[in-house]
């Protein structure tokens, strides 16, 4: 390598720090004396302002004791390899230097083969250091370059359910991802993608997914959130923050808006643990699959109760005056399409926000009833053990039904 190692020499001395400066061609060494000091404080401060790469420091010195001075330099230049100069009768403190990491050791008085053999051996460990370094560096950009296609990898795995919780979060960790459960996860599905005959070329559709992907993350604004696709074009999302039930339907307003392209989008929730996130992936993957098969009145009603379910007011009359059908045909075809009521589907996305509160904030129970939709507590709490079979206070303790029934 052609840089040239910066050495400084501390004793209290001037014939021994002379004697080590003239000892050794340095020059041939790869090596310079860029400073000498005379006691340790000096040695600090100029060990700092050069920017030393080796040291060779007298044990006993004034003001800073050279043991003293190796662990102010071990804090402060932790690259820095150290020699210590030593006479017999201070062994001892050579051994506990050794065991601050000191890397040789020169005895009184120096002799100059054996301090070139010692400073030899100490250039080849800067430059073996030097070249790990390099070679760790490289590494690095490597890694942040293809930092995209490593989180890609990695969630697709995730989504597969074939990593464990502890390799999960390690894998987040390494990715420079947030290691807490996420809140959501997405899908979107462009159904142009499923058509045989597509009149767009593979460059077009590809382009057309990267503006979906930006119209999407410009949505999503400053909340945490990771895109990636899946093999057959279907965009995923983990999103680790809070966002409103309506994302969904806002995200096909705008994509509709801005690239005149039709899409299906559905939010789900990624569950509590690192360990759900897999399973609830594969299931806004399977639900967006499941869109193109809704009729266009059935995911207006749903967008609408996403967008709704905390009005106290939200009725199967209101909306059906929103969506302009009638009552008896919006409660018929939500149960024909989602096998389930409009009630129930209000009251299911109730729930699970009221769930997310109650793991994830300190709001009070009746707090969150009225953010939900309800005017009573009373009813939110009846409503809740109907459905999950403890109260809200239980849930939040994370009491089970059978945890309550030994109780009693």
């Amino acid at each position: 390598m052609n840089r040239r190692w910066k050495v400084l020499i501390a004793d209290d001395e001037a014939i021994i720090r002379e004697g080590i400066r003239d000892a050794v061609d340095w020059e041939a060494l790869g090596m310079e004396v860029c400073a000498e000091a005379e006691d340790g404080e000096e040695a600090l401060v100029l060990a700092e302002q050069y920017g030393a790469d080796v040291m060779l420091v007298d044990l006993n010195m004034p003001i800073i004791h050279g043991l003293e001075l190796i662990r102010l330099i071990r804090e402060r230049l932790p690259s820095c390899l150290v020699v210590i100069i030593t006479g017999h009768d201070e062994f001892e403190y050579a051994r506990e230097a050794i065991r601050l990491g000191v890397q040789e050791y020169v005895l009184k008085p120096t002799n100059p083969v054996e301090l070139t053999q010692i400073m030899t051996r100490v250039r080849d460990r800067l430059e073996e250091e030097a070249k790990l370094a390099a070679y760790l560096d490289a590494a690095a950009a490597q890694i942040r370059k293809n930092l995209p296609l490593l989180r890609e990898r990695f969630c697709l795995e995730w989504m597969e359910g074939s990593l464990g919780r502890e390799e999960i979060a390690e894998q987040l960790r390494f990715l420079q991802l947030p290691v807490r459960p996420p809140e959501f996860v997405m899908a979107i599905r462009w159904p142009e993608l499923d058509m045989s005959q597509s009149p767009r070329n593979e460059s077009e559709r590809q382009l057309m997914l990267y503006a979906i992907e930006n119209v999407t993350s410009e949505l999503l604004d400053a909340a945490d959130h990771l895109v990636f696709r899946d093999s057959t074009g279907l965009i995923l999302l983990v999103i680790w923050d809070d966002v409103p039930q309506a994302l969904a339907s806002g995200i096909e307003q705008a994509v509709q808006q801005c690239l005149k392209l039709a899409v299906q989008v559905h939010l789900e929730p990624a569950g509590q643990d690192l360990a759900e996130v897999g399973a609830a992936l594969r299931r806004a993957r399977s639900a967006v699959s499941r869109e193109v098969r809704l009729s266009p009145i059935v995911r207006r009603a749903r967008a609408l109760i996403r967008q709704r379910y905390a009005d106290p007011e939200l009725s199967l009359e209101a909306a059906a005056a929103e969506l302009r059908v009638s009552p008896v045909y919006l409660s018929r075809i939500l149960k024909q399409e989602l096998g389930a009521s409009f009630v129930s589907l209000v009251t299911m996305m109730r729930m699970e926000k009221a769930t997310r509160l109650l793991a994830g904030t300190d709001l009070a129970i009746h707090e969150i009833a009225e953010s939900v939709g309800y005017v009573s507590q009373h009813y939110f709490s009846t409503a809740f053990k109907k459905m999950f079979g403890v109260s809200p206070n239980q849930y939040r303790k994370g009491e089970t039904e059978a945890e309550e029934a030994d109780e009693r």
